[in-house]
């Protein structure tokens, strides 16, 4: 029972991180439009967000000497925040130009094919998950309905 309940709690939460996403980058947009500036809106994203996960921390107990072993990490280990800031950056660009439905249906096309690439090589360490008709026949649907919501 109890795994029963963590599987769905964490499918809950996937759900609820992805529903975030396109409200994120939907306010960074308009953040952009007031200071001129998709870069400008982005930092002050991640200064709020950085603010909210240090009070997270010490209101939770996280301890905060751990961040002293980050220092061991693999180099490829410290481009998540180069990796989320791209991001953050370029959707506050775009959706107020394409929309927020285009600009994330192609960032999940974009997601999916890398997905399924570093899944394939085991990149980063993950477990070798090899390209099937049924895993890129799923990438393809996706793509297909990026199409039909830039059409209509």
């Amino acid at each position: 029972m109890s795994s029963f309940f963590n599987n769905y709690f964490f499918i809950i939460l996937a759900i609820l991180a992805g529903m975030a996403m396109p409200t994120q980058a939907t306010v960074n947009g308009k953040l952009a439009l007031y200071t001129q500036n998709p870069i400008t809106a982005a930092f002050i994203s991640f200064a709020v967000g950085t603010v909210a996960l240090f009070l997270y921390m010490v209101l939770t107990g996280v301890p905060l000497g751990n961040m002293v072993n980050a220092k061991e990490a693999p180099l490829v280990a410290w481009i998540g925040g180069f990796l989320g800031a791209f991001f953050v950056s370029v959707m506050a660009l775009i959706v107020p130009r394409i929309g927020v439905a285009l600009s994330f249906g192609l960032a999940i096309s974009g997601q999916m094919l890398v997905t399924l690439i570093i899944d394939h090589f085991g990149w980063l360490g993950v477990p070798e998950k090899p390209l099937n008709l049924w895993r890129v026949l799923g990438a393809v649907l996706i793509t297909s309905g990026v199409i039909l919501i830039r059409k209509f």
